[in-house]
């Protein structure tokens, strides 16, 4: 018996060290893939794919301003033309207290919280490029801290009216 648990007891070690040994040299990276295919009879997206993960406007010391934000859209409608809105209205930089205007431009037409059209029907049937723009108005002297927006801008397929 005392034969038997000597042997069992080195073997059992011998096991344990080699499933730590494959443990340290173990290596894991998780990726997380996505995919966005559009219809081919309507899109409207960002052709940099991190567009609006997490923008910045850029303070300029000399003049007080922000920096707009620009991304250049695909935007495509083989049966009609294309609307845009902002969703609830052009939201402004907010930091709890103050607010710090901003204005959505797409195409340059300016975005309110109704949908208007944005690109003519021959424009979108064949597809075209066009940027979506993001100013700020000038932040006064008592305006500093950290300001947050977060606006939803929605595109919707106008239908060709026979």
């Amino acid at each position: 018996m005392f034969n038997k648990v000597v042997f069992a007891v080195p073997v059992a070690l011998l096991a344990l060290s080699s499933s730590f040994a494959f443990a340290a040299d173990e290596a894991r990276s998780s990726i997380n893939i996505s995919a966005t295919i559009p219809t081919k009879v309507f899109h409207a997206q960002p052709r940099d794919p991190n567009f609006g993960k997490d923008e910045k406007m850029a303070y300029n010391l000399v003049d007080g301003t922000l920096s707009p934000l620009r991304a250049v859209y695909d935007v495509k409608h083989t049966d009609g033309a294309v609307g845009a809105y902002v969703e609830g209205g052009p939201q402004p930089l907010f930091n709890g207290a103050n607010n710090i205007p901003l204005t959505y431009t797409f195409n340059g037409k300016t975005l309110t919280a109704v949908s208007q059209e944005v690109v003519a029907e021959a424009e979108a049937k064949g597809g075209i490029a066009a940027d979506l723009v993001i100013a700020a108005a000038k932040p006064t002297a008592d305006q500093n801290g950290n300001y947050t927006a977060t606006p939803v801008v929605v595109f919707d397929a106008i239908p060709t009216v026979p």
